[in-house]
């Protein structure tokens, strides 16, 4: 760099990163990938059009470079948060919007080119297609979205519409819309706070406090096998090659002596056969402990 010459800085938040951890990134892909299929599902059964969204990206943006990215002219419907001035947005051309009001209508499907504001008729249509969408997007995200979102005003200009404040960070869902022959693509807009809250820590560091009940619970349910056994005879390897058919093994087990009971071949304690209906069983005559590493 020539000397003299400034060097540009931008500052950065480590307490409010404007990048998304890769765990949270992945639970909200999959929560959008869902949301996409109710969405396509939805948009079929209103317009009476084959229709499919595709989700194509999850992201965290300032809401200033989130409004910086649309059309100056789009629709975008603002939805209103309980005890929040901060709002979520569904963003899609206008022009889009009107070709689903004509589909649903009875219409071909033709728009005229360009941009407009929707008539009251047109704007009743697609709010009842957003509420369907809000319905959607509640049950793709579940427990990550605990408050209800609800329809509060539709905006023509990005720039103008005042969703959050231009720093608030935004997740930001970005969406491809196909309706029959005609595509076009969409963003859903979201309040970060509203989803953090509940993706919960980056990597939470376990304490060392409770490792013992935490071992003793998982040991608890580790399967094991558990075995009735005879006393075991040692012998030398030559005499096992050397056995053939009609061959005694005289084993050390007493005759008057319980079995030994065995889990995963470590002696427990005796037991002597019994029977349980119509399938042997084994009854515990004595415990020991075996301190044996």
């Amino acid at each position: 760099m020539p000397a003299g010459t400034a060097r540009a800085v931008d500052v950065y938040d480590f307490r409010r990163p404007t990048t998304l951890a890769r765990e949270h990134s992945r639970v909200l892909e999959l929560a959008f990938e869902t949301f996409a299929r109710q969405w396509g599902t939805q948009l079929t059964a209103k317009v009476r059009v084959i229709s499919q969204v595709t989700s194509e990206q999850v992201a965290m943006h300032t809401y200033n470079e989130y409004a910086a990215s649309l059309p100056p002219t789009t629709a975008m419907v603002l939805c209103a948060i309980p005890d929040q001035t901060n709002k979520a947005v569904i963003q899609f051309p206008a022009s889009a919007g009107l070709f689903w009001v004509d589909s649903m209508l009875g219409g071909h499907g033709t728009v005229p080119p360009g941009e407009r504001k929707f008539t009251q008729i047109e704007q009743a249509l697609i709010r009842r297609l957003m509420d369907d969408a809000l319905e959607g997007l509640h049950y793709s995200l579940g427990s990550l979205l605990t408050q209800q979102l609800s329809i509060d005003s539709i905006q023509y200009n990005s720039q103008f519409a005042q969703a959050a404040a231009t720093t608030e960070l935004m997740i930001v869902g970005t969406f491809e819309i196909r309706v029959g022959e005609r595509s076009c693509p969409a963003t859903v807009a979201i309040p970060a706070q509203l989803l953090l809250g509940q993706l919960g820590d980056t990597n939470p560091m376990a304490t060392g406090e409770d490792a013992r009940e935490l071992i003793e619970q998982q040991v608890a349910h580790v399967p094991v096998d558990v075995a009735v056994q005879l006393a075991a005879l040692t012998v030398r390897p030559s005499r096992i090659l050397d056995l053939a058919v009609g061959d005694v093994l005289k084993l050390p087990h007493p005759q008057h002596r319980p079995f030994e009971l065995a889990v995963s071949g470590q002696r427990l304690g005796e037991a002597a056969l019994g029977q349980n209906g119509s399938r042997l069983a084994c009854v515990v005559v004595t415990t020991e402990e075996n301190t044996t590493p």
